[in-house]
């Protein structure tokens, strides 16, 4: 049994790759990093380190990897023999994969089984994404090749931190993972990935834990981030930031039980686990990592706006989500491109415009109102300050 893997990061190989390698699957990594394929090539084996309770070392073997931006045939030809795709890639890359699917699709023999293909990342309903991009590379050739593939939607769960240096490419991760998969797809045959489990609808497990682990995490380093805390632990450790953060998550738990129907206990259960996890000091995360793209986190559908928006729409309480964008908004990291933007857009965009360009909130929306007061409030704290500096 073969996997291709596109996406050879921390979490390609020390959550998606590591999972498939204990499934029994032979591992194809597919990425554009030069450094990092050649590294992979370069050992037999690498070392999965999972700390924290019920941690341990897991080596890795039986695998090699692929530049798909010098090599493209290679890796369609890979795909073409394969049972299993994956990707760990980010939502925004799916877009350069699907071609090399497409192609690998082409050249697969209609007497294999279908491919099966699944998007391992922190967005809703991912594969379908990939699969809408798939087709449209395809054009009138998709229905056709849509018959040589199988596709799941999942949700992972798996914190990676930054790291260490000089760890070659082996990988740190906390011990805790869920990958949870759609079992419909796959009819009688499943993919064979110990660890996994296969649920008849998504769609709770997908919401559960972008809403409060993707929501709580960020939710953690804004927050730590404003009162000058250095990792996600420190910031948890101050009480102001731990309740914002707990506020925050009670409001997308209330979401979950009114829209899923899931238990406030179990809800209840499930966050104390998840920040508990942040807590971790194992994992020396960092708010200035965790907190990357602003601007992407704070859009229509995702940790932030896709949760309160929905609630709003629903007449519960949204406080302590817009009391986080807040903090958000005031993430000014040189280093990083998106927060940089933001603070330029907050300097020289009107309030109205930024909120609806960011958000993607129309003016009608619930949300609309208490989101561009917190984005006003910002820009007046930037004008007090600059006011001082240019009378100088």
């Amino acid at each position: 049994m073969k996997a291709v893997q596109f996406g050879a990061g921390n979490i390609g190989r020390g959550f998606v790759g590591l999972l498939l390698h204990q499934g029994g699957y032979e591992l194809v990594f597919s990425d554009v990093a030069a450094a990092l394929v050649d590294a992979i090539d370069a050992t037999p084996q690498y070392t999965v380190h999972a700390v924290g309770e019920g941690g341990g070392d897991t080596v890795v073997t039986g695998f090699r990897a692929l530049n798909s931006a010098v090599d493209p045939d290679a890796v369609a030809d890979e795909v073409a023999t394969a049972e299993v795709a994956t990707t760990a890639v980010g939502p925004t890359i799916l877009r350069f994969v699907a071609p090399l699917l497409v192609e690998g699709l082409r050249r697969r023999s209609a007497s294999l089984a279908p491919l099966q293909v699944m998007a391992c990342e922190n967005a809703i309903n991912a594969t379908d994404l990939l699969r809408g991009e798939m087709q449209a590379v395809a054009g009138d050739e998709w229905e056709a090749l849509a018959a040589r593939a199988v596709f799941a939607n999942t949700a992972v769960d798996r914190i990676v931190p930054a790291q260490p240096a000089g760890g070659g490419v082996d990988v740190t991760v906390e011990a805790f993972y869920e990958w949870a998969i759609e079992r419909p797809p796959f009819g009688d045959d499943p993919p064979r990935i110990p660890g996994a489990h296969f649920v008849p609808d998504l769609a709770p497990y997908i919401e559960r834990k972008l809403f409060t682990v993707n929501t709580g995490h960020a939710a953690t380093a804004y927050f730590g981030a404003r009162v000058g805390r250095e990792t996600i632990a420190d910031a948890l450790a101050d009480p102001a930031v731990a309740a914002g953060v707990e506020a925050a998550l009670e409001e997308t738990s209330a979401l979950l039980e009114a829209v899923h129907g899931l238990s406030a206990a179990d809800l209840a259960e499930y966050r104390s686990t998840i920040l508990r996890r942040f807590r971790n000091p194992a994992l020396p995360d960092t708010v200035w990592r965790v907190g990357r793209q602003p601007l992407r986190k704070l859009s229509r559908n995702e940790r932030f706006v896709g949760p309160a928006a929905a609630a709003a729409e629903r007449g519960l309480p949204t406080r302590a989500l817009v009391a986080a964008m807040a903090a958000a908004l005031e993430f000014d990291d040189p280093a990083d491109e998106q927060a940089v933007e933001l603070q330029v857009m907050l300097r020289d965009v009107d309030a109205d415009t930024l909120t609806s360009t960011v958000t993607g909130l129309e003016p009608d929306h619930p949300l609309y109102r208490p989101v561009r007061e917190v984005v006003a409030a910002r820009q007046a704290a930037l004008r007090s300050v600059a006011a001082p500096e240019e009378g100088a």
